[in-house]
């Protein structure tokens, strides 16, 4: 071995001990002739001592070395003098006097600074990613990763799971997003896919009898990327036979639970998971993601709207639509620039406007002047409406509300935005606090409008709510609930799942309902619906995010700081340029050709 310690775990009783050490160079001070050097490993940094008057050689060649040259050293473990205490690193206590040095390579000037804020362009940070993968944020964050990833698979395997791997070159089937497509070789004009999930092979091992699987699966999703989504992307794939609904959240809210309070205990974890059903959390958050670190609830105030002679509300209502909003308590004091700019949030989600009163005296609002009342244009009301108003919303002196007219799903939308915008705005979310939720009760199916047909909410393997079956030869599908649940943390969903469907009858009535032909059906999922005739048993499962989750974890804003190696918004691999134009020879062997974009 080229170090008999790693740099970060010396601490001060390893005072005397000689000690090697190897890793890259970071800071540099020269204090007359004494060189103090930052080296550091992946177990962090320690500061080494070069004297000359000790070390003549070794100082002679620290002279030289520079910023992520590789080095190894030999020396003596000292205490600090005092004084000279560095409480920022935990090895800041004690150095290491080196009496050897040796170049193991050199480095040039690296683009950006490797160090725990590395102001650099993100795409120069992607194109150097192995340099970024230095900084010490970035260590942390792929080292938490991997602790999350083995605490599921210890978690799993003490209950009776299997981990059992699936293919990655499968039949391309419909799953709500475009397939990444592999051109077959031996058989030119075949395409294997990607999988978008391992859905129908999961559901196949239950069929085989595995009865409990897992497996840390790499999923392919052709979409339009952000933050929070990529071409490519982990998820933990679970499945279980012969249980039911609650069975399965169980057991996730067991495995987060311990594995957040194991991994991150710093982390101020509300316990136990509330469970809300999707018609509630779009209701009182107007999202099925709604984050519960603060309330600013909704309410419908349509009723009252009526009453107010403003053309918008009164046109919104008599079309059909909604008007709700929010209290923001104790914000009466926002002034002009403030409330504009929550108009423009308004505007830039998609809504036509936003309209506020401040109420702004101290009295009940039912006294309140016409001057203590600040509303928006057109709004113009007496107190005795206000007073209506606010004890509809639970408003009072000091408060702000805020309201948003139109139609579903458009105004849920609007709104979840701007109620995400003003928890921002008021610091209303810790950081460090998570939020989890179940969500449960979807609908089993969504109208397309663009193409007029009905879509799987979640996918076209959920089973609907029982006693519902017979409803699936109604007119009135959107009003089928499911077994399906989704778990959410601070704003973001972080897992999927669903009690499946096991009867072949009942699989064939709902791909019929989203517009699959009988031949469709079969050639697409043939293979399943024939297991299902095999003695296929009751199962569900859940797929939980593994990128989301470490991104909540650490903080951070994008997935893309938790992924070695991950793309850009536009799907670009910085690093190795990818994707590029491959040799004619390449296409030759695959019977493929390329052609122009059209204008």
């Amino acid at each position: 071995m080229l170090r008999s310690a790693d740099c970060g775990s010396l601490k001060g009783e390893n005072t005397g001990d000689q000690v090697t050490l190897a890793g890259w160079i970071g800071r540099r001070r020269d204090h007359g002739g004494i060189i103090f050097l930052d080296l550091r490993d992946r177990s962090g940094a320690v500061q080494v001592v070069f004297n000359p008057e000790n070390a003549a050689d070794a100082t002679r060649i620290a002279e030289e070395v520079r910023g992520e040259w590789v080095v190894q050293v030999k020396g003596t473990v000292n205490k600090r003098p005092d004084g000279r205490e560095n409480p920022a690193i935990p090895t800041g206590d004690i150095e290491v006097m080196v009496d050897e040095i040796t170049v193991l390579n050199r480095s040039l000037t690296p683009p950006f600074y490797i160090e725990e804020d590395a102001e650099a362009d993100e795409s120069l940070r992607l194109r150097y990613r192995y340099l970024d993968l230095r900084r010490p944020p970035m260590l942390r964050n792929l080292t938490l990763r991997h602790n999350v990833v083995k605490y599921i698979r210890d978690f799993l395997s003490d209950r009776d799971f299997l981990e059992i791997e699936t293919p990655i070159l499968i039949k391309s089937t419909p799953e709500g997003a475009r397939d990444f497509l592999v051109p077959s070789r031996m058989q030119p004009g075949n395409f294997y896919a990607l999988p978008q999930s391992p859905q129908q092979m999961k559901q196949l091992l239950m069929v085989s009898g595995v009865e409990r699987y897992f497996q840390i699966a790499r999923c392919f999703r052709d979409e339009d990327l952000r933050a929070d989504r990529q071409l490519e992307f982990t998820q933990l794939d679970l499945e279980m036979s012969f249980v039911e609904e609650d069975d399965i959240l169980d057991l996730t809210e067991e495995l987060y639970t311990g594995m957040i309070e194991s991994v991150t205990p710093e982390k101020i974890l509300r316990k136990p998971f509330p469970r809300i059903t999707y018609d509630e959390a779009m209701e009182r958050y107007a999202s099925d993601k709604p984050d519960l670190r603060f309330g600013l609830e909704m309410t419908d105030v349509s009723d009252l709207a009526s009453e107010t002679g403003f053309r918008v509300f009164l046109s919104t209502v008599e079309g059909g639509g909604q008007i709700k909003g929010f209290v923001v308590l104790g914000q009466a004091q926002f002034v002009t620039g403030q409330v504009k700019e929550l108009e423009d949030t308004a505007k830039a989600a998609g809504a036509g406007g936003l309209a506020y009163i401040r109420y702004r005296g101290t009295n009940p609002v039912g006294q309140l002047t016409d001057e203590e009342i600040l509303q928006s244009a057109g709004l113009r009301m007496p107190a005795e409406w206000h007073q209506r108003l606010a004890d509809k919303m639970g408003a009072g002196p000091g408060d702000m509300i805020l309201l948003m007219a139109g139609r579903q799903p458009r105004l849920n939308a609007w709104l979840s935005a701007m109620r995400t915008h003003v928890g921002e705005l008021l610091e209303l979310t810790d950081p460090d606090e998570l939020a989890f939720a179940f969500v449960t009760r979807f609908p089993l199916f969504d109208w397309n409008e663009d193409a007029k047909r009905w879509d799987s909410t979640h996918h076209p393997f959920t089973s609907p709510e029982d006693g519902q079956e017979s409803e699936l030869d109604g007119e009135d599908l959107g009003a089928i609930k499911s077994k399906a649940y989704d778990l959410v943390c601070n704003g973001s969903e972080l897992a999927s799942g669903s009690i499946r469907i096991h009867n072949r009858q009942l699989q064939e009535k709902i791909f019929a309902i989203l517009g699959h032909t009988k031949e469709e059906t079969e050639s697409q999922f043939g293979r399943i619906l024939e297991a299902f005739e095999y003695g296929a048993p009751p199962h569900g499962g859940i797929a939980p995010g593994i990128d989301r989750l470490v991104a909540i974890l650490c903080n951070s804003p994008s997935i893309r700081d938790v992924i070695a190696f991950p793309k850009t918004q536009s799907g670009t691999d910085l690093l190795f340029d990818a994707p590029t134009p491959v040799a004619q020879s390449q296409l030759d062997e695959l019977y493929l050709k390329t052609v122009e974009k059209p204008e």
